[in-house]
């Protein structure tokens, strides 16, 4: 728990924006307000330049939630926005401004707002760093991050390999490794057979799943290749690959052509909107993250709180958060190690055993912790 009720200023992605990171922004907000806090969020009027962004749109269809208070005012590529916003947020002077990092990109702009608004001399800012050194990296990003990292005042890093990164750009400031909390916020776990219902799939098959933004360094070229093993073709198992291309996905395409992959496959690959995400993962087995390289995933904390199984690769922190043979397996980044991993959780029948265990390690990644341990970084800067 936190100390006293605070005011929070949380500055980025939320509503009308969609994806991972309205999801978590918004998601934290209400942690903080089940704890009598006052939070107000200010998210993006752009969020990316067109040329910049790799699906087909960055807005949701969804309703706004009724209880959240979310202000569209940040403009990435406007520096005028960030100028006010930053004096806005200095005039409200919140005991916290908390700000989600997760691009070198948006360096400027949100290392401009984090400056202006702590003059105040009273507001802390505490950022929560999905990554500092991005998996696809452009020119520029070391010097736009470090101008980021110049403007806060703490930081979160939600796995050990982001922690030691930051540590080749600050050394002084405090920081802490704390995990991902479990997405709560899809829905709960139902009966398998109803969810196959919903999204008209044939019970008779087994099915396993992939989820999010298809990018190159998720690996889903390698679980294909996987998927062609001979074992796993007499399996009866069908891989559901639920989530948008964000990018070319003729390479992709020709690997099931190859090995002759279509009656394997269920593909859903537009943007899964947040009120079907439970669906997907409420009808599978066992959830895929082939990675290339990681630092962490929210799609993890997903499976948790749905009590499946996952199969992760040994990149990054995601084998800090699955325990291997306990509630998964983690494996080397080859397709063959992933068909066996397969193989043998089917034929252990390690199902249930691995749900319980997904049950019972999912109650230390709570959202509860996240925030005392925000708290305890916020003590440690020095105003």
């Amino acid at each position: 728990m936190i100390s006293k009720p605070k005011s929070i200023v949380i500055v980025g992605s939320a509503h009308p924006l969609r994806g991972g990171l309205a999801n978590y922004n918004e998601r934290l907000a209400r942690a903080y307000q089940e704890q009598g806090n006052e939070v107000k969020i200010f998210t993006f009027s752009l969020q990316y330049p067109n040329f910049l962004f790799p699906g087909k749109t960055q807005y949701s269809d969804e309703s706004k939630p009724d209880d959240l208070d979310i202000e569209v005012s940040l403009n990435s590529v406007n520096p005028i926005s960030w100028i006010a916003l930053g004096r806005k947020i200095k005039k409200i002077a919140p005991d916290l401004l908390i700000i989600k990092f997760w691009i070198p990109f948006m360096g400027p702009c949100l290392g401009t707002v984090a400056r202006i608004a702590k003059r105040n001399r009273k507001t802390k800012v505490i950022t929560i760093i999905d990554n500092i050194i991005p998996h696809e990296k452009r020119l520029g990003d070391r010097i736009l991050a470090n101008y980021f990292v110049g403007g806060v005042d703490g930081f979160i890093s939600m796995s050990q390999s982001v922690l030691d990164d930051l540590k080749t750009f600050d050394q002084k400031k405090p920081k802490i490794f704390t995990p991902h909390p479990v997405y709560d916020n899809f829905g709960q776990p139902v009966d398998k057979l109803f969810a196959l219902r919903k999204l008209e799939l044939n019970p008779q098959h087994k099915y396993i799943l992939f989820f999010g933004f298809i990018r190159d360094y998720k690996g889903l070229d390698l679980l294909l290749r996987a998927m062609a093993d001979q074992r796993i073709k007499d399996l009866d198992l069908k891989l559901i690959i639920a989530g948008e291309f964000y990018t070319d996905a003729k390479p992709y395409y020709e690997i099931i052509e190859k090995y002759q992959l279509e009656n394997q496959l269920v593909l859903a690959t537009d943007f899964i909107p947040d009120s079907k995400v439970g669906d997907y993962f409420n009808a599978v087995d066992m959830v895929v993250q082939p990675y290339k390289e990681a630092t962490q995933s929210g799609v993890t904390q997903i499976a948790y709180h749905f009590e499946k199984p996952m199969l992760v690769t040994n990149v990054g922190g995601l084998p800090e958060i699955v325990p291997h043979l306990k509630t998964g397996y983690v494996v080397d980044v080859d397709p063959m190690k992933i068909a066996d991993a397969i193989m043998d959780f089917y034929d252990n029948n390690r199902e249930l055993e691995m749900i319980e265990n997904c049950r019972q390690e999912k109650t230390k990644y709570s959202w509860e912790t996240m925030l005392s341990k925000i708290e305890e970084v916020s003590n440690g800067v020095k105003k």
